[in-house]
């Protein structure tokens, strides 16, 4: 195998590949990235959970395929000198040169290396990067971390008319997203669960403005962008039914900006921590929602303005569940809606389309 490359571009494959390379494994090669040069130069990292492929501009004179170290190989390619990387193998052992620094190392039989899943295709959606980047940021924090619900581990994609819709669940909160796409092909109705752990990379992938596809298949999800693809199984299970879990026409809303309110909570969150956890107690007045809190450091209260009347209702709330709902809402205004002291507070965008809802159960208060 001989090729040559731009060292700014390999060493954007390169550590895009790495991230879904196995941190440990009983086969070596799976803590390796492939590098294929055949038609066009293919780095592949896969941890048989998710799996990367980045295509690269190169000159390829000998085609062939070897498997190389992911930490060794990405630390040497970062290290180059900002030139054309010459790339070259005799057996098992490769060479590297750019400009005067030459390494030679060792590489793995690629035969050890697993295949990616092909995902039989049977629906696709097509929207834009930056699209689908929001709704993942949005609603990435609500996904469960307990294996006990591995459905809950993941968000689900739905798909019906020309709307996407990502949820989001962990039994504390929701987050929903909601985006219209650019075009769709397979069912009108679709749906489909796809881990957290790949999401977060999805999220990484999509750093520009062009156009993000995503495949259904029967056991795998395929989304694509440009020169990089990513392959992840879908989880398998019964999703919440989210449309019965959101509480509607909740007698208590009140509107409030959503800086202001989240300023008041991190001012009064500074007394808790880890070890010192305590509920937010909060009342919503007529204009004002009190904010206050006690730990064995002390106490903190603050103020906010709202519009409306919050009827008095006392409410207590985790503060980072809270903060994270009211940092992920894309709205300047938002409508906080309210039942009882007891029941989930549903976060919506104060004016225009519902493109979000988010749900935060309350934390019960101790009397006084």
């Amino acid at each position: 195998m001989k090729f040559s490359c731009e060292k700014a571009l390999l060493s954007s494959a390169v550590s895009i590949a790495s991230r879904a390379v196995a941190a440990k494994s009983s086969i070596p090669a799976m803590e390796g990235i492939l590098v294929e040069a055949g038609e066009q130069l293919r780095l592949t990292g896969y941890n048989l959970e998710t799996g990367i492929r980045a295509t690269v501009p190169a000159e390829i004179r000998e085609r062939g395929s070897l498997v190389l170290s992911a930490r060794l190989f990405g630390e040497i390619v970062r290290k180059l000198p900002d030139d054309v990387v010459v790339f070259t193998t005799q057996d098992y052992t490769v060479n590297i040169k750019c400009g005067l620094a030459e390494f030679n190392i060792l590489a793995t039989d690629p035969e050890e290396f697993p295949e990616l899943p092909a995902v039989d295709q049977q629906n696709a959606l097509r929207l834009p990067q930056p699209a689908l980047r929001s709704m993942i940021s949005q609603t990435l924090f609500a996904v469960s971390t307990n294996e006990s619900r591995p459905i809950h581990t993941g968000s689900l994609f739905e798909v019906e008319g020309d709307t996407l819709t990502v949820v989001s669940v962990d039994g504390y909160r929701l987050a929903l997203r909601r985006e219209t796409f650019l075009e769709k092909r397979g069912q009108d109705t679709f749906s489909f669960v796809v881990p957290g752990s790949a999401l977060s990379e999805v999220e990484r992938i999509c750093s520009g403005e062009e156009e993000v596809s995503i495949i259904q298949g029967a056991r795998h999800i395929l989304f694509q962008t440009g020169d990089i693809l990513l392959v992840c199984r879908r989880l398998e299970g019964e999703f919440l039914a989210y449309r019965n879990a959101i509480p509607r026409n909740n007698p208590i809303q009140v509107e409030c900006v959503s800086r202001s309110l989240l300023s008041s909570i991190d001012r009064v969150s500074l007394i808790i921590s880890e070890k010192l956890k305590s509920p937010l107690r909060c009342v919503f007045g007529d204009g004002q929602v009190s904010i206050t809190t006690k730990t064995a450091v002390g106490d903190a209260a603050d103020q906010c303005p709202i519009s409306g009347d919050g009827q008095g209702l006392e409410i207590g709330f985790n503060n980072k569940y809270l903060m994270d709902a009211l940092k992920a809402a894309p709205a300047e205004k938002l409508r906080l809606e309210f039942t009882s002291g007891v029941a989930p507070c549903v976060i919506l965008p104060a004016e225009g389309e519902e493109s979000f809802v988010y749900m935060v159960l309350p934390v019960r208060l101790k009397a006084g």
